[in-house]
């Protein structure tokens, strides 16, 4: 039986900006960090989280990295963090804003165009 989602895949340009930006402005934990056999290995994941995030670098010239990742995340205090990220420069597309089925959200970008709804639920 599955049991929970070990980690998710974000497209990156480069490893260390990526850690840079998840680690040191969203204050969020580094995983693992390995290379075997000439292949790097990086996760991170929010404080105390159970799924990580797998950092990967795609050079593709094919991925755009503007499609966003499908990537919901859960806040119990979203103008806390909207402030915080917005101090620290990262780009949130909008105020918080309720949504049709009551929670408060709304939408941040890593510096790799990687979308994420941030999402505060209703009381």
């Amino acid at each position: 039986m599955i049991t929970h989602t070990h980690s998710i895949t974000i497209n990156v340009r480069d490893l260390d900006e990526a850690v840079a930006f998840y680690v040191d402005v969203l204050g969020w934990e580094k995983r693992q960090d390995s290379n075997e056999a000439g292949m790097r290995w990086l996760t991170v994941a929010p404080p105390g989280a159970q799924t990580a995030f797998a950092l990967s670098v795609n050079d593709s010239p094919n991925v755009s990295f503007a499609t966003g990742c499908g990537i919901s995340l859960i806040t119990d205090d979203i103008d806390g963090d909207v402030t915080a990220f917005e101090q620290k420069g990262v780009q949130v597309k909008a105020a918080p804003e309720t949504m049709p089925w009551g929670d408060r959200a709304t939408w941040f970008s890593d510096p790799f165009g990687n979308e994420f709804f941030l999402v505060q639920p209703a009381s």
